[in-house]
């Protein structure tokens, strides 16, 4: 195959690659093999471009081939703080279930020449396209990419596309880009807020498990809801009001004319009882006039992807989503046009059909039309339709009109083959292609011509009107027949003529509410607000059912649940407008610019996140508004938070040990509090806040002290009776090291991490049942109840050294944990700071016993206190003073009371608090225990 250039050509679905190749290869010659993935196949054929002989090699990706995620220490629900969420780093990649997909185009690429591009032309497509380029180019950097852009699976839109390739376009893919991570950002920040506050709270009636709800956010879904919401408030708060009307009819051996007052109602009865009066007195009926005029009713636009799904919702009660379906369904068996389309014009600029434009036409040529109603003469419905059509002397063809609407990549929705029905087809597949066909011929017809009469009459000054309406030619109403244009006759009347009504009554009504939306007045209010696209309605109003914030009724009638109107009410009483359009109509405009090259993708993100993080800032500072929403529709929870380790709480500060989740204020079971890391299990830093608090709540006030920032100060509120005189109950108080009355409470009070909460009964695990049913709760030192090892009167008697003991097995000196009892033997810290410094500390898994030697002669005392808690200095003044403390602060307070490790190492990474070494923890340390 000399001068033969090899052609890898990508489609969006296998389908797609199965027809293209069959329509270019004219089934001849083409073969077939398996790719890496068994579900899209190659397919291999001979082809010439513009003379250029090409060997084309044929796959398809299915749908998007890349994900956007955060990046993995930000993917867990409980790893940051959701405000994180709005500057996390974020990464484009192939999912593990799609690599097989990448590996086929990575083998194919590195022999061919040209990569043909046939996704789907929108902007969705177009960024597809970008993900196959990427993966491609990244094995062969020469090929020459191009992009083929048609709108049907057809042969003269297929062989056109091919000989007439263009480039991909960039802006089209910058937009997506920017819609993807926005939503990822807001979606995931708001729906984890949301979620991991409320769900555990409520007891929420859902279709879901209570411990798997998600109570998702999605910038387009909350508007979509909001609709929903705010038609069903206009119903509710409805109150009928009474009104008043007066009615007037004439008979004749014409028929029968009903006049109606042209006060319509008034709501005052007595006004309208005394002008009623005035009509019965004089009765006499005189024409004040008479009009006649000829009236039109003008045939659709050309159909575009949300009118597609508005009247199948309305004719066939279809639901959005189903529509697409089916419509796709269509498209790819070559039936119908591309559905997804904002076009309702046929215009030059969304032929695909270039090479007829010589013709200088204003317009898809005419003929080009009346070819594709030429196809559907033969059909036994509206074939004769079709054939009147294309009939001169029936004047029955006009040229479409236009709806102002052009997407520039796709034509209206139109038919592209002729059918009768294929055996496989559902009725719901013939249903939408009949409203196809015949909504293309009516939009290619004149419109329904009518005459209509008006006749208006005087009764003792009031004025009453009827008209009458005769249809005089039909036109596309002979085959659109979803539509009706109702004519009724009414008896001939002369100016000046008078005559006595047959009857005249007062009759009275109430004012009705409105109706709720119907799911094609949800897509209108959509369409009209910028929310979404036409390829991503249906999939928001799908996401409202799924998520039950709303239902739908057998009339297509939406209704909010009672959690979707807890959510937008909890919303709307923060002052917020998030259940508004607005904000995303913003949105959906700057993407807009991006996909024509007026705005920068950077430019459109930057501004989106900004307002948007505000935004959720503001709601996290009210969620009191949230929660008092949804105590109106929902009892509140009994059960606990959950794993207390895992409970969502409020962010206090960055981790200073994993640097990679926030320190969040959280409550165990047993009533003590912490400040823990959302990173647990991978990351344990926990801080123990002192056993004497009843309540603490996270404020918005940060300490000026403690670096790195932001550390949120603390609202506590301690027991009075649990500390000592002096103290105040409310503490305003700083966990980073600065804070000394925070500090003396621990010391007097003890922490909460391994004691029991107040009054609530001792909770131990097993090893310390165990140690206490041996020890029948005396001191370790004396043997003597009445107090514990720790407050032991003869340890303090006698000399500091003789706390000292030596342990009975191996000789070496050890201290007794004063807490636990078990012996704590001398170690030696290998850290930088502290290399050679020995220290005891307590070599059960449950119990943080530690205490530097020095220390511990100079009589300070060990106490239990966890290693990720506040702690003793991290070295004494003899060895170089205070050192950097956990979260890495210096100066004088932080050598009182710093955060340190077990070995007083500052922590900027895990290592074994044993030996110091970073490659292993202390719990499989080779040196612990000797």
């Amino acid at each position: 195959m000399s001068g033969t250039i090899k052609v890898l050509n990508v489609a969006e679905k296998p389908s797609v690659a199965k027809s293209v190749s069959g329509i270019l290869s004219r089934n001849q010659g083409l073969r077939v093999r398996d790719g890496r993935s068994r579900f899209n196949r190659i397919f291999e054929f001979n082809y010439s471009v513009r003379g250029q002989p090409c060997h084309m090699l044929f796959t398809s990706v299915t749908g998007h081939l890349m994900e956007l995620e955060f990046e993995d220490r930000f993917r867990k629900w409980h790893s940051c703080d959701p405000a994180d969420l709005y500057h996390a780093p974020v990464r484009k990649h192939v999912p593990e279930d799609k690599m097989d997909i990448k590996r086929t185009l990575e083998e194919e690429a590195r022999r061919c020449q040209w990569l043909v591009l046939w996704l789907d032309c929108d902007r969705e497509g177009e960024n597809i396209a970008f993900e196959v380029i990427d993966v491609c180019r990244a094995v062969n950097c020469h090929l020459t990419t191009r992009r083929a852009r048609f709108s049907a699976l057809i042969e003269r839109e297929i062989h056109h596309a091919m000989q007439n390739l263009v480039d991909p376009n960039q802006w089209f893919s910058d937009a997506v880009d920017a819609r993807q991570e926005i939503d990822l950002r807001i979606g995931a920040s708001f729906t984890r807020f949301q979620t991991m506050m409320l769900r555990d709270k409520f007891v929420i009636d859902s279709a879901t498990d209570d411990r798997n709800l998600v109570l998702s956010y999605g910038p387009c879904q909350f508007p979509t809801l909001g609709f929903v919401v705010e038609r069903y408030w206009e119903v509710q708060s409805h109150e009928p009001e009474e009104f008043w009307t007066i009615n007037c009819s004439h008979k004749l051996d014409e028929g029968v004319a009903t006049f109606n007052w042209m006060r319509g109602h008034l709501f005052d009865h007595t006004c309208v009882v005394i002008i009623y009066e005035m009509c019965v007195q004089e009765p006499t009926a005189t024409v004040t006039a008479v009009r006649h005029q000829e009236k039109r009713k003008y045939p659709p636009y050309p159909l575009s992807t949300i009118e597609l799904e508005k009247r199948a919702s309305r004719y066939f009660r279809m639901s959005s989503e189903h529509t697409m379906k089916v419509a796709e369904d269509l498209y790819q068996a070559g039936f119908i046009s591309y559905p997804r389309t904002e076009t309702d014009c046929f215009s030059s600029r969304t032929d695909l059909h270039l090479l007829f434009w010589k013709l200088n036409l204003i317009g898809m040529p005419c003929w080009i039309l009346k070819a594709i109603v030429q196809e559907q003469q033969e059909h036994p419905e509206w074939g004769s339709y079709a054939q009147r059509l294309l009939d001169p002397r029936t004047s029955l063809w006009r040229n479409p009109s236009s709806g102002g609407h052009d997407d520039k990549a796709h034509p209206p929705i139109h038919p592209t083959k002729f059918s009768t029905g294929e055996h496989n087809w559902s009725q719901d597949h013939r249903k939408l292609y009949d409203l196809v066909v015949r909504h293309f011929l009516a939009c290619v017809s004149q419109p329904a011509v009518g005459a209509e009469t008006t006749v208006e009459i005087d009764i003792a000054g009031e004025l009453f009107s009827t008209s009458g309406r005769v249809i005089l030619e039909r036109n596309y109403l002979d085959v659109y027949r979803y539509e009706s244009w109702g004519g009724s006759m009414i008896p001939t009347y002369t100016l000046g003529q008078q005559f006595i009504p047959t009857s005249l009554t007062l009759d009275t009504g109430v004012t009705r509410p409105p109706p709720l939306l119907s799911e094609a007045d949800l897509l209108s209010c959509m369409d009209k607000a910028g929310i979404g696209t036409d390829a991503t309605m249906h999939d928001h109003i799908k996401k409202l059912l799924d998520r039950f914030y709303a239902t739908k009724d057998s009339n297509t009638r939406f209704s909010p649940t009672k959690l979707g109107e807890a959510l937008v009410m909890g919303y709307d009483d923060m002052g917020h407008e998030l259940w508004k359009p607005n904000l995303r109509s913003m949105m959906e405009f700057d993407m807009k610019e991006v996909s024509v090259g007026n705005k920068r993708k950077d430019e459109v993100l930057a501004t989106c996140l900004q307002q948007m993080k505000a935004c959720f800032l503001d709601a996290r500072l009210n969620k009191v508004k949230l929660l008092e929403a949804l105590a109106v529709f929902f009892e509140r929870s009994n059960q606990a938070a959950g794993d207390d380790n895992h409970a969502a709480g409020e962010v206090v500060r960055q981790c200073g040990l994993c640097r990679e989740s926030s320190m969040v204020l959280k409550k165990n079971r047993d009533g003590n509090f912490m400040v823990g890391c959302l990173g647990f299990p991978q990351c344990r830093n926990a801080i123990w806040l002192p056993g004497s608090v009843l309540e603490a709540a996270v404020t918005s006030n940060i300490c000026g002290s403690c670096n790195p920032g932001p550390v949120y100060l603390i609202q506590f509120k301690f027991r009075q009776l649990e500390i000592p005189p002096g103290f105040n109950a409310n503490h305003l108080g700083c966990i980073g090291g600065c804070d000394d009355t925070l500090r003396q409470l621990i010391e007097i009070c003890g922490t909460g991490s391994r004691m029991s909460a107040r009054g609530r009964g001792p909770t131990t695990t097993s090893s310390n049942v165990q140690r206490s049913s041996s020890r029948q709760g005396a001191c370790l030192y004396c043997q003597q109840t009445g107090h514990f090892s720790n407050d032991c009167p003869s340890q303090f008697s006698g000399s500091r050294n003789s706390r000292s003991r030596t342990n009975s097995q191996n000789g070496e000196p050890s201290v007794p944990c004063s807490t636990c009892g078990t012996p704590c033997v001398l170690r030696t810290a290998n850290t930088a700071n502290n290399r050679g410094r020995k220290f005891y500390s307590c070599p059960s898994q449950d119990c943080n016993f530690f205490i530097w030697e020095d220390d511990h002669n100079n009589g300070s005392g060990g106490r239990s206190i966890p290693r990720a808690g506040i702690n003793g200095s991290a070295s004494n003044s003899s060895r170089g003073g205070g050192g950097r403390g956990r979260f890495g602060q210096n100066g004088a307070r932080a050598a009182d009371v710093t955060f340190v490790s077990a070995t007083g190492d500052p922590i900027s990474g895990r290592r074994c608090y044993v030996c110091g070494d970073p490659s292993h923890f202390a719990n499989v340390c080779p040196n612990r225990g000797m």
